[in-house]
């Protein structure tokens, strides 16, 4: 399988763009697909440089309704007509930080081959997607400020829009998640009880960036309980975008050689198929 990082909040290549966004290229034995496509245009850019021929995509999964996670989908839409683009309906819904509209562009619910869902969905032997996370333990914090507009009403964000990709080949599970809304332990949690396991691998953002400022000692007991619990699991763990370089790296204390950094550009791994 081949993984490479189109688009991260740093840069790991010469050539490429770093944005506030995540995208994910992936080849499997019978697919190529993308985890998301970035805030703007940089995956198209990101992706020519890399030498990944976005026109051979044939799916794209929105892993929930953001700008910075979707904003490349029209771009990418340009050059491939035919690549089925699944997201919960929810994610049409439009979604804020504060007053600011942090949601997708509406110009994507016109594409043809844009395909709403909901819950859970079987594609096939190797891809599965998976929603319902309920749980709320070690929460992320940035999650207080996130709303969305429901029957005319702007409420809290619960993020029943977040979906998860698990893809399974050579007997290996990797799971993605754009952002981790959620909670990683509580995905993990959901996931234990559609496999009664835990993934080999998982690329994720931990939503744990904190832009005005210092982690606050709450804050700060949550990044390291979430660690000390993923250090606990035989799980590799990718991530970056919304972590936070700070969280990053208080968790790599902890975590050691299970948490690896993703940047713009970089090949995640690839194993033979």
């Amino acid at each position: 399988m081949k993984i490479i990082t189109l688009v991260e909040n740093s840069c790991g290549h010469e050539g490429c763009i770093a944005e506030h966004g995540l995208s994910i290229y992936i080849e499997t034995v019978n697919h190529k697909l993308l985890l998301d496509t970035g805030q703007t245009d940089a995956v198209v850019k990101n992706a020519d440089v890399l030498g990944v021929d976005l026109s051979s995509v044939d799916t794209v999964v929105l892993s929930h309704g953001h700008y910075d996670h979707s904003g490349g989908i029209l771009q990418f839409s340009q050059l491939n007509h035919s690549a089925q683009i699944i997201m919960q309906r929810t994610a049409a819904e439009p979604h804020y930080n504060g007053e600011r509209y942090i949601g997708i562009d509406t110009d994507i619910l016109k594409l043809p081959n844009v395909r709403l869902i909901d819950g859970d969905l079987q594609l096939d032997n190797e891809l599965f997607l998976f929603s319902g996370i309920t749980g709320r333990r070690c929460y992320p914090q940035g999650n207080r400020k996130l709303s969305c507009m429901r029957k005319g009403e702007k409420v809290p964000d619960d993020f029943i829009h977040e979906q998860c990709l698990v893809i399974t080949q050579n007997g290996k599970r990797w799971l993605l998640s754009g952002c981790a809304h959620n909670g990683i332990l509580n995905i993990l949690d959901r996931y234990k009880e559609l496999f009664d396991s835990y993934p080999d691998y998982v690329i994720t953002g931990f939503h744990m960036m904190k832009r005005d400022g210092e982690h606050t000692e709450e804050e700060k007991a949550v990044i390291i309980q979430t660690a000390q619990e993923l250090s606990q699991l035989d799980t590799v763990f990718y991530s970056g975008h919304c972590t936070g370089i700070p969280a990053f790296e208080l968790m790599k204390q902890i975590m050691g050689g299970k948490l690896i950094a993703l940047h713009s550009g970089e090949q995640v791994i690839i194993t033979e198929t």
